[in-house]
C-alpha cells in the first residue's frame, strides 16, 4: 500500500518528546506512522493521542493533535500513514 500523506509536524516539544501534527487526513490510535524530513526517515505506531491536552482515539483533516514521538522530529516534517 502506498503511503499517504495525512499531516505536517507544527510544534516539537523536546523536553517531553510529543510532536504537535496538524492533520490533513484521518488518523487513529494504533496506525502506524511514518516520519519524514531533511534529517528524519523513521516509522512507529500511533500509542496515543491528544488534542487540547484531551486523550483522543481518532481525529481528522484539520485537527492540531499532540503524539509522543520515539524519536525527535523536526517542525515541517512530513507525517504519512504507512
Amino acid at each position: 500500500m502506498a503511503e499517504q500523506l495525512i499531516g505536517t509536524v507544527s510544534h516539537w516539544f523536546g523536553n517531553i518528546s510529543v510532536a504537535g501534527i496538524d492533520l490533513s487526513g484521518p488518523l487513529a490510535v494504533g496506525d502506524r506512522i511514518l516520519i519524514k524530513g531533511h534529517t528524519t526517515d523513521f516509522e512507529q505506531a500511533v500509542s496515543g493521542m491528544q488534542i487540547d491536552r484531551q486523550e483522543v482515539t481518532e481525529a481528522g483533516a484539520g485537527d492540531s493533535v499532540g503524539i509522543v514521538m520515539e524519536s525527535r522530529v523536526r517542525v515541517g516534517d512530513q507525517v504519512f500513514k504507512a
